[in-house]
């Protein structure tokens, strides 16, 4: 990862700071149903088709300082391109991701979500409210906060290039965070 990537990574994130000036409809309901199908796909553990969603030069980043800070400078709780989500996936497959073993079942609920165009009608910043349940070795947890996606437009379909899960205790000890936020 070069310093440009950081730097667009940097740029992007400061759009979910700012107000999201409203988008048609239609566009609207397109950015919905990918986020609705990409919970979905996650809860049932169909991760390849998940990981399907997510663009070739993807990043899926759940950073430790609330907001993203500089993942340059500051522990994340993960940053990961599509190779090593594929990786993730892989070990999970195979049985050995022993954190995960169980696998964990969750259920996910989105809320107060929010879309926006950044350049063109091919790129699109959603922002999302979210609560996770997990249940795993008899213990139910729950976890909350937003996640702020930039979707762009590949061969006709939305791809999420970007997914940053913002926890709302992301500066906080946590016991296992083995799972797909």
């Amino acid at each position: 990862m070069t310093d440009g990537f950081y730097e667009n990574v940097l740029s992007d994130v400061k759009v979910f700071d700012g107000d999201f000036p409203p988008v048609s409809l239609e566009l609207r309901a397109e950015a919905e149903r990918v986020l609705f199908k990409e919970s979905r796909l996650i809860d049932e553990l169909r991760l390849e088709e998940w990981l399907s969603l997510f663009s070739e030069e993807s990043l899926y980043w759940v950073p430790t300082v609330p907001g993203g800070g500089d993942p340059r400078k500051e522990v994340s709780i993960a940053f990961d391109d599509r190779r090593r989500l594929e990786d993730r996936i892989y070990r999970i497959r195979t049985g050995y991701a022993y954190s995960q073993l169980p696998l964990s079942r969750t259920r996910r609920m989105l809320t107060n979500i929010e879309v926006t165009e950044r350049h063109s009608t091919d790129e699109l910043f959603v922002r999302t409210n979210f609560i996770l349940s997990e249940f795993r070795v008899g213990v139910l947890e729950s976890f909350s906060g937003w996640i702020g996606y930039k979707m762009i437009k590949e061969k006709g379909e939305w791809k999420i290039k970007l997914k940053m899960v913002n926890l709302i205790d992301s500066d906080q000890a946590h016991d296992n965070l083995t799972f797909i936020l």
